[in-house]
C-alpha cells in the first residue's frame, strides 16, 4: 500500500457573492475530485488547536501528524532548518518578508501596506534586494539569508520571542500601527525602506507596472524546533514536494526527502504536472511508502482577495495534478491510499487565514465505496464526520 497527501494550502474558504453564493471549490470544476468524492469518505477536521493562531506552519505540522501544541516553536526557525541554517540554542529566527508598501506618506510609518508578496517577486530579484539589506544592517548579532520569492530569513543571535504581526493579517492597514516594539527591529524596518524604495530592481518592477519590494517586515519568531521523526512515528519512508521554505524546513526537521521539481515556484502557475510525476515516481520507483505534495497557489490567491485566481488554482490542482497523480497510480497497479484537503481557510474575503476545520477526501483504491457528492466544504459538514484533532488524521490515512 502506498499513500498520498495533496495539500491544496488556503483552499477551503466561505460563500462568494460573485460565485453565485457557492465557495470556491465548489464553483470550481473538478472532475477528478468529482469522481474521487463518489468513492471516498468526506468530512471535517480541525487543523488548528484551539488557542493557536491560524497558519501554515501550525496546520501543516498539524495535517503531517504532529500535535502543534507539543512540536511548535516558530515558523522561521522551521523555514531555517530548509535553507540550511544550524540555529544555536540562543537563536531566534524570524521571517524577513519583502513588501510593497505605499510610498505616498511623508515617513514610513504614513505608508500603507498593500503587497505581503511584492506581486510575488522572484527569487532572483529578491536576491539582489537581500544583498543591498545585509550590506547595511547586518552585523554580529544579526544575520540575513536568502529563502524563496518574498520569503527570507533574519537569525538574531541572542534574541528573544517577540509578538509580530504577520503582513498578509493586515494588508490595507497602516505600517506605523504594527511596527515591531524592539527598537532595532523597527530601526532595521525604517532603513530598509530607504534602502529598496530607489533601488534598480524596484526601478525597473516600477516601470513594468509590478510592485516594488520596497520593505522588509519581520514577523513569526521562534526557536530551534526539534521534531520527532517521521519514518519511526509511523515506519513509513515519505518525501515532501513542495516549493516553500516552510514545508521544506517541516520535512528536514521529520528527517523525510525533500524532492525538488524544475519550475515549482509557489505561484498559480506552478508545475503541476511536475509534481505529480515526481509524486509517482517517488511511490513506485523511489522505493518511498508515503509522499506530501504541497501547492501554494490557493492560498496566494486567497491573499490577493481574487475568487477568479483561486478558482482557477483549484482547477489546476484537480486536473494538472491529482488527475495526473491518480492515473499513474492506478496504471501501476500498486495498491494506495489518497487524501486531499487545505491545511486551513484563507478567504478571498478577508484575506488572511481562518481556523476552521477543512474539507478533507480520503479515497482507498482497495475498497469499494459509493455515495453521491462532491467534495466541498458543504458535503464535508452534511457528512458528520469530524476529526477534532486534526494531527490525528494521518492515523486515519494509515489506519487499515
Amino acid at each position: 500500500m502506498k499513500y498520498a497527501v495533496v495539500l491544496g494550502d488556503g483552499m477551503a474558504d466561505e460563500p462568494v457573492e460573485a460565485l453565485g453564493g457557492k465557495t470556491p471549490i465548489q464553483y470550481a470544476y473538478t472532475p477528478v475530485l468529482d469522481e474521487l468524492a463518489g468513492r471516498s469518505e468526506i468530512g471535517l477536521a480541525y487543523m488548528i488547536p484551539e488557542g493557536m493562531k491560524p497558519g501554515s506552519d501550525t496546520a501543516n505540522l498539524s495535517v503531517l501528524g504532529y500535535n502543534p501544541k507539543d512540536y511548535y516553536t516558530g515558523r522561521s526557525p522551521l523555514e531555517a532548518l530548509s535553507i540550511g541554517v544550524d540555529m544555536k540554542p540562543e537563536d531566534i529566527a524570524l521571517r524577513m518578508n519583502l513588501i510593497t508598501v505605499s510610498e505616498t506618506g511623508t515617513s514610513y510609518e504614513e505608508q500603507t501596506i498593500l503587497d505581503h508578496s511584492s506581486g510575488e517577486i522572484s527569487t532572483e530579484e529578491a536576491a539582489l534586494l537581500v544583498d543591498a539589506l545585509r550590506r547595511e544592517l547586518e552585523d554580529d548579532l544579526y544575520k540575513l539569508y536568502v529563502g524563496t520569492s518574498y520569503r527570507h530569513l533574519l537569525i538574531w543571535e541572542g534574541g528573544k520571542v517577540l509578538e509580530l504581526t504577520p503582513p498578509h493579517d493586515v494588508l490595507g492597514g497602516k505600517v506605523g500601527d504594527y511596527l515591531p516594539s524592539d527598537a532595532r527591529l523597527l530601526e532595521m524596518q525604517r532603513k530598509s525602506y530607504e534602502i529598496l524604495s530607489g533601488h534598480p530592481v524596484n526601478r525597473k518592477r516600477k516601470a513594468r507596472g509590478e510592485n516594488p519590494a520596497n520593505s522588509c517586515w519581520f514577523w513569526g519568531a521562534g526557536t530551534r524546533p526539534a521534531l520527532s521523526s517521521f519514518e519511526e512515528k509511523y515506519r513509513k519512508k515519505g518525501a515532501m514536494i513542495s516549493a516553500v521554505d516552510l514545508l521544506k524546513g517541516i520535512a528536514v526537521g521529520a528527517g523525510m526527502k525533500n524532492i525538488s521539481v524544475e519550475g515549482a515556484n509557489g505561484q498559480l502557475h506552478t508545475n503541476y504536472e511536475g509534481k505529480a510525476q515526481a509524486a509517482a515516481d517517488a511511490l513506485l520507483r523511489g522505493g518511498y511508502d508515503f509522499v506530501y505534495v504541497h501547492v501554494e497557489a490557493p492560498d496566494e490567491m486567497g491573499h490577493q482577495g481574487s475568487h477568479e485566481r483561486k478558482v482557477q488554482a483549484i482547477e489546476y490542482l484537480d486536473q494538472r495534478l491529482i488527475g495526473r497523480l491518480k492515473e499513474s497510480l492506478d496504471a501501476s497497479g500498486e495498491e494506495y491510499r489518497l487524501l486531499v484537503l487545505p491545511d486551513h481557510p484563507t478567504p478571498v474575503r478577508l484575506r488572511t487565514h481562518t481556523a476552521n476545520p477543512v474539507p478533507y477526501l480520503l479515497y482507498d483504491s482497495s475498497r469499494e465505496f459509493k455515495r453521491i457528492g462532491r467534495y466541498s466544504e458543504e458535503e464535508a459538514l452534511e457528512g458528520g464526520i469530524v476529526q477534532r484533532e486534526g494531527y490525528k488524521l494521518m492515523e486515519r490515512l494509515f489506519d487499515r
